[in-house]
């Protein structure tokens, strides 16, 4: 089992380092970490630490010595953004979860025109700060050292001209009287971007099918079963990061 992973505004170049507030709080009194066990200390943007616990002092002061240099995990390549729409209740809290422990690098969300659920206002803001925040715990959670970042939400405009920027866009799309190619064979740039649209429960709407195809996002499906918005994104995160050695 790899070390756990705390998250620090900078990372300590030694001899010691106290870490307390909340990450502080969780080693000492969640994880109940003593003297002698290793931990991992990361700003979340890929540079990175190791060193051993000291000592534990009250609820939430955890001293850490024998540090060790600082590491800086390169950016992945090809790059695995997925625009995700906005699901209902708390799953797309689930969404994030499980695509930030599977490895995807970005999450852009988006206001798809089925959406059931919209972000406005002081509402919106409150659900884009628990989507970063569960990045941010399951980043920690899965032993990330580079989390994905969470854009602000974006229309179908927007996304549009962001699948411009891509090296390979795809929208994940099953609809008998609309022909999609399967994902799974599709040909994969060997760096550079892929960007993945998984739409909301109700489908991606004709229009935003064609928006999309003119910034060069083609149709793909995944296989014979079509998935829930939740879980469409991991499972083609998981696909594209075996197909593109990134898991090898």
């Amino acid at each position: 089992m790899t070390a756990p992973v705390f998250v620090v505004d900078a990372v300590p170049t030694g001899p010691e380092f106290v870490l307390d507030g909340p990450e502080g709080r969780h080693a000492v009194s969640v994880k109940r970490l003593r003297p002698g066990e290793d931990v991992v200390l990361t700003d979340g943007c890929g540079r990175w630490t190791e060193g051993m616990v000291k000592a534990a002092e009250g609820k939430d002061r955890l001293v850490v010595a024998e540090l060790h240099e600082v590491h800086e995990e390169p950016e992945p390549t090809p790059r695995i953004t997925v625009v995700q729409a906005l699901p209902k209740g708390d799953r797309g809290e689930l969404a994030v979860e499980t695509m930030t422990e599977t490895g995807v690098d970005e999450i852009v969300p988006w206001s798809a025109a089925r959406c059931i659920t919209q972000w406005k206002g002081e509402r919106g803001l409150k659900s884009l700060a628990k989507w970063r925040a569960t990045a941010r715990e399951a980043g920690k959670q899965s032993r990330r050292v580079r989390f994905p970042h969470i854009t602000d939400p974006m229309t179908t405009k927007q996304v549009a001209a962001f699948l411009t920027t891509a090296d390979f866009a795809a929208v994940l799309h099953e609809d008998r009287s609309h022909p999609s190619e399967p994902l799974a064979t599709a040909e994969l740039p060997a760096s550079g971007s892929i960007v993945l649209v998984v739409g909301p429960e109700g489908g991606v709407s004709p229009e935003e099918l064609a928006a999309f195809a003119d910034a060069g996002a083609g149709a793909y499906r995944l296989g014979r079963s079509v998935l829930r918005t939740s879980t469409a994104g991991t499972a083609a995160t998981a696909l594209l990061l075996g197909r593109t050695g990134r898991w090898s």
